[in-house]
């Protein structure tokens, strides 16, 4: 196995690329609890592709990624393997996102009977129209609460403003009329195209002796000859935004809101990414002038959200918070980006923020949980996780104020609100 290190924070991590193709990933770490995630690169952007075997693309309903993680619990034995999961004493769940899909569970104790249990369940799809329909009802019910969380809805409102065509507009559950257009082939179809080794990465941390722990793994693989890289087909963004105001009613005792700031995918997004942390952190984080400024005034109700969100065809900024006029906060936010611009990043603020930044890359380290996602979406973006911790050491504020005058711009900047 390849060992990557980095001895400043003193962590490591063992990567194997197996003949299938699966890709490895054990980070060690000593602690009871033992964390293991399996992700497949395939979320709910990844609606149109060549399916294998196939010659022509096809175009699948919206959703049936998230309806596909729903349906590899369900066993043909009658069983489900969340239930199994959790009467072995361990924590299970799944997820999708735009980008993949992942299977977990955290354990003390059980570790390979649970084990046995994740890589029996996710090499054995089991679909049936009876059960297909079955679930269609499950989802129709989460979609329906999801329409009714203030939360999803201000941010899902954002990316349709932000984006003209790009699916990370779509919601990630579908909508009642696509989900029903899912059957037991196009699910199948989906798995057989995405769930292959090759397309899939698998991170374990915990104390563990590596090279055991993936003869282990190994074990448990079902053979699968290598394949070729799928084709995605994606539709071509325009730069501009699709609209620059997006306002719902709904019910919520205090207006909540997120700014959006449209970018695009570069060459070297992990140093960008670090630049915009800096930024968003300068401009409007906890301890930034702007912040204590708006909150003493009652414009900000706490610590704003700050995420800068990249896959391989989408880049954006959401500030997610809550005001009595969130056009105010944004009014004031654009004010301190043209100040920052004309005056530059004061050097004292820059250095306070790529250390609290360091400071919060090292505390992603504590626990095995956050370490092993970290480092299956890391990965799926084309990061090495420990490279943050370099990158950051060298990040440059000429740099960062290049960033800032690119990116934070009037004219790729949205705002979504719920009242």
């Amino acid at each position: 196995m390849q060992k990557i290190e980095n001895t400043k924070i003193k962590e490591c991590v063992y990567k194997e690329i197996l003949e299938n193709g699966l890709t490895v990933m054990i980070i060690p770490k000593k602690t009871i609890k033992k964390y293991v995630i399996w992700g497949t690169k395939y979320g709910s952007n990844d609606n149109k592709f060549i399916p294998y075997k196939g010659k022509e693309p096809i175009e699948v309903p919206n959703g049936i990624a998230h309806f596909l993680e729903h349906k590899l619990f369900e066993q043909e034995n009658g069983t489900n393997s969340l239930d199994v999961l959790t009467s072995l004493g361990v924590s299970a769940n799944a997820y999708t996102t735009n980008d993949h899909t992942a299977y977990l569970f955290e354990a003390t104790e059980n570790f390979y009977e649970a084990l046995d249990e994740l890589m029996d369940y996710v090499q054995h799809p089991y679909f049936t129209e009876e059960n297909v329909e079955k679930e269609q009802g499950i989802i129709e019910q989460e979609i329906s609460m999801y329409d009714d969380y203030p939360e999803w809805v201000v941010y899902l409102n954002a990316m349709k403003a932000m984006y003209q065509k790009n699916p990370v507009r779509i919601d990630i559950t579908g909508t009642k009329e696509t989900i029903h257009k899912i059957n037991k082939d196009i699910l199948y179809q989906c798995y057989d195209t995405f769930y292959h080794p090759s397309n899939m990465v698998m991170v374990i941390c915990g104390d563990f002796e590596p090279e055991l722990l993936l003869q282990e793994i190994k074990k448990r693989l079902i053979p699968r000859e290598e394949r070729g890289k799928i084709e995605r087909i994606y539709p071509e963004e325009p730069k501009e935004v699709a609209q620059k105001e997006m306002i719902q009613h709904m019910e919520v005792s205090t207006p909540i809101f997120v700014i959006g700031f449209k970018d695009i995918v570069e060459e070297d997004m992990l140093e960008k990414h670090i630049a915009m942390e800096i930024l968003l952190n300068s401009l409007i984080g906890k301890s930034s002038t702007l912040y204590q400024e708006l909150y003493e005034k009652g414009y900000l109700m706490e610590e704003p959200q700050l995420d800068y969100e990249f896959s391989s065809n989408y880049a954006h900024i959401t500030i997610t918070g809550q005001s009595k006029d969130p056009k105010k906060v944004k009014e004031e936010l654009m004010k301190k980006i043209v100040e920052k611009k004309e005056k530059g990043i004061e050097e004292a603020e820059f250095q306070r923020c790529k250390k609290m930044l360091y400071g919060t890359y090292v505390r992603e380290f504590n626990r095995v949980g956050d370490i092993a996602r970290m480092f299956l979406a890391d990965y799926f973006k084309g990061i090495n996780s420990l490279d943050y911790i370099e990158k950051i050491e060298h990040i440059s504020k000429e740099y960062t104020q290049k960033v800032l005058e690119k990116v934070l711009r009037e004219d790729n900047q949205v705002i979504s609100i719920v009242k």
